[in-house]
């Protein structure tokens, strides 16, 4: 099995859970260790006599191509990804290279060795942005507003053309706000809670009025799960948790949690094309395969919070990285 991305945020949680679950398979993770990689979320792993670790690029035509064939791959998890919007708006061109060239690189691959399986994971982003009511579900229209979404919507489009005209199976998943241990400082929670433990001003885009559906990285990995092994394919499944948030809310909780004050916010400008709300419908997942999220949103954020105190070695070379906005 090829799991691409792994030594990322979602990828090095999924291999976690996969490595300790299933000693009789195979996992080779091909990462190209770009920023928001970290070779200390893969320390754990070296002792398992089932996983191989190369370090490369999915657009590397040649070198994915013979990973596939010199390891026999059946099945690949597409983690690999630039998945910051606001890096997305900056360097646009980096994110068309990897989201859809890298990805066109797998399926050339996977077609080509005739793998039973291609499991891309993607975002609910593709969407673009709701109102107040309703929900994005499987057939809702791909509608993306910024060009990481684009990204990613490209690459589903080129995942179902590749089935309609080679046969390849697959599946894709798309997740909501996905949070946990080990998650890049860039993103929202980790670079709150890392700005409030170092007391320095907390940027939020506007006025923090955003509503985002919130997914712990380990109910996201257990849907992913399912849908390896049972998932009809073909088929895309939404993940949520139905737990929504606005974003100043979730900001004022960590720093109540904390004990931090909330004159440390500060409102900058918003960014261009700010989508308001994503919230996902995850009923067909839910009644075909059996998933439901078990974790609330409090529990997993206790839990990320706990981990980012107890891992600041982990985090701290990251932090100037992180500095964007």
């Amino acid at each position: 099995m090829l799991i691409t991305g792994g030594a990322g945020f979602v990828g090095s949680n999924f291999l976690q859970l996969m490595l300790s679950k299933y000693p009789s398979y195979m996992f080779v993770n091909l990462d190209k260790l770009t920023y928001s990689a970290n070779l200390k979320n893969l320390q754990n792993f070296l002792n398992y006599k089932n996983y191989t670790f190369i370090q490369g690029d999915i657009c590397d035509r040649i070198l994915v191509h013979s990973i596939v064939e010199d390891y026999n791959i059946d099945f690949i998890i597409n983690f690999a990804a630039e998945s910051h919007v606001d890096r997305s708006i900056i360097d646009p061109l980096t994110f068309v290279s990897t989201n859809i060239n890298g990805t066109q690189s797998l399926l050339d691959a996977a077609v080509r060795n005739d793998i039973k399986l291609f499991l891309q994971i993607s975002t609910d982003e593709v969407y673009g942005s709701l109102d107040d009511t309703g929900y994005f579900t499987e057939k809702s229209e791909i509608a993306p507003n910024n060009p990481y979404s684009a990204s990613k919507a490209s690459a589903d489009m080129l995942i179902r053309a590749y089935s309609n005209t080679y046969g390849l199976p697959f599946n894709i998943v798309r997740f909501g706000n996905t949070y946990g241990p080990s998650q890049h400082p860039e993103k929202l929670i980790p670079m709150v809670i890392m700005n409030a433990y170092h007391n320095r001003s907390i940027p939020i885009h506007g006025e923090g009025r955003s509503i985002r559906d919130w997914v712990f990285v380990k109910d996201n990995n257990a849907a992913i799960d399912m849908v390896l092994h049972y998932g009809h394919r073909g088929e895309v499944y939404n993940i949520g948790s139905r737990q929504e948030k606005r974003t100043i809310e979730v900001v004022c909780l960590i720093l109540e949690i904390l004990g931090k004050p909330e004159h440390l916010i500060e409102f900058v400008a918003d960014r261009p094309g700010q989508d308001y709300r994503y919230a996902n419908n995850p009923a067909k997942i839910m009644n075909e395969l059996g998933w439901k999220p078990q974790f609330i949103f409090l529990e997993g954020l206790q839990q990320t919070i706990n981990w980012y105190l107890e891992h600041i070695d982990w985090w701290t070379p990251s932090m100037n990285q992180a500095k964007i906005l």
